[in-house]
């Protein structure tokens, strides 16, 4: 077999929110040899999206060059990665160079499996259909909302881990409020489709949602997703995933859709894939986030298999956690430090307006803040979202202080 052509100390695979943490705090601790292999010559802060799609910020704001935040020292390697040899120590890319690792960070991101909704991908940005889960396609969310006067509106989230799970009902919220100001929201019909039994995972924030939901009038369909879109007929069937029902076609004249979502095709088919997880996420211990089976692998963010919210939130709790115990590796030692599966989920409820949903773990609210009522949409928590968390992100997370 050929020897790879570079050899790194630590090879961080995915220069996205999760890499890029954690190379800039390896960095602080004065690590050296230090690779992120990342394609993408822009990295976008995707939790704006939302708020781009419902009119209230510009994609523009939401994006800057990779080269301005990849860590003083560290190596920015221009390609995809491909595969993993975790008995050899190698990444292909796809170019066909191997670049072999003492350690290895895995933090690919997630895979958006358009082509899983039946007809989604021939009508994605046109026809009033789009999705806040693409760059180019949240502004034109925000086209079809703002021009949408009266009909039906299909608002779907699928089956399956995604990131951002309140993303489906936080774009929902928004248009509702917008149609509302513009006197129009009693000539349009609002539907909710989600995959889950209750509008969300934690009770105290499913019950706040429900009362929103019902606020603006929304038809809400539990335990059921959009499968297929016709386009020529304008309609979005509805496959009821309980057992007890029927499937159903709504007619639509916008629709805002999730696609489903998947650990990367070359990371299911790797050694590093959790065996018994159909979508194929690094295999890694919940709480240390070091692999199960190759000691010297570590894996977060959106392609782990800890089974938790894929959020930034996430990844901002678990990077510190990775990065000790990956030290603590390096020098013979064992890792200590433990992730205890927090999330949160910032949930636009109104055009001034935000829940923010923090839960770890045990599923019950874990908030930053106890001393705030955060059970309920508060005006302060949309200026934390439009303002806070982005200032956070650029200034805090990315260069490995926050």
């Amino acid at each position: 077999m050929d020897q790879p052509a570079t050899h790194h100390h630590v090879l961080i695979v995915g220069g996205g929110t999760a890499g890029i943490s954690v190379a800039a705090r390896l960095r602080r601790k004065g690590v050296q040899g230090i690779a992120v292999i990342e394609p993408s010559e822009t990295h976008d802060y995707q939790p704006l999206w939302t708020l781009v799609g419902g009119g209230c910020a510009t994609a523009a704001q939401t994006r800057r060059a990779e080269a301005g935040l990849i860590p003083e020292g560290v190596v920015w390697v221009r390609a995809s990665a491909v595969g993993v040899d975790p008995e050899s120590k190698v990444v292909t890319l796809n170019d066909g160079a191997r670049h072999g690792y003492e350690y290895l960070v895995m933090a690919p991101g997630i895979q958006l499996d358009w082509d899983r909704i039946d007809g989604l991908t021939e009508t994605l940005g046109q026809d009033g259909v789009s999705s806040n889960y693409r760059y180019d396609l949240a502004p034109k969310t925000w086209d079809f909302i703002r021009t949408t006067r009266s009909g039906s509106a299909v608002f779907g989230m699928p089956s399956g881990p995604i990131k951002c799970a309140g993303a489906p009902q936080k774009i929902a919220y928004l248009a509702c409020d917008y149609w509302r100001q513009q006197g129009v929201l009693d000539q349009i019909e609002v539907h909710l489709v989600l995959p889950t039994p209750g509008m969300f995972g934690v009770p105290v924030f499913a019950q706040a949602l429900e009362k929103v939901a019902r606020d603006y009038g929304i038809t809400v369909h539990l335990q059921s997703e959009v499968t297929v879109v016709d386009s020529a007929a304008r309609t979005a069937t509805v496959t009821d995933l309980s057992g007890e029902g029927t499937d159903r076609t709504l007619p639509y004249d916008v629709m805002h859709l999730v696609p489903p979502q998947s650990a990367p095709d070359w990371v299911k088919a790797s050694p590093l894939a959790a065996a018994d997880n159909p979508d194929g996420y690094v295999s890694v211990d919940k709480h240390t986030m070091q692999h199960t089976a190759y000691p010297d692998v570590f894996a977060l963010g959106d392609a782990g298999s800890t089974p938790n919210s894929k959020t930034g939130a996430a990844i901002r709790k678990q990077a510190p956690v990775l990065v000790e115990n990956l030290h603590a590796r390096m020098l013979g030692g064992q890792p200590t430090a433990s992730y205890d599966g927090y999330a949160s989920c910032p949930l636009t409820t109104s055009r001034r307006t935000m829940l923010l949903a923090e839960f770890d773990y045990s599923m019950e609210p874990a908030p930053t803040f106890p001393i705030i009522d955060a059970t309920r949409p508060r005006r302060d928590m949309w200026y934390l979202k439009k303002y806070g968390l982005p200032a956070m992100y650029w200034n805090g997370m990315l260069k490995g202080v926050a």
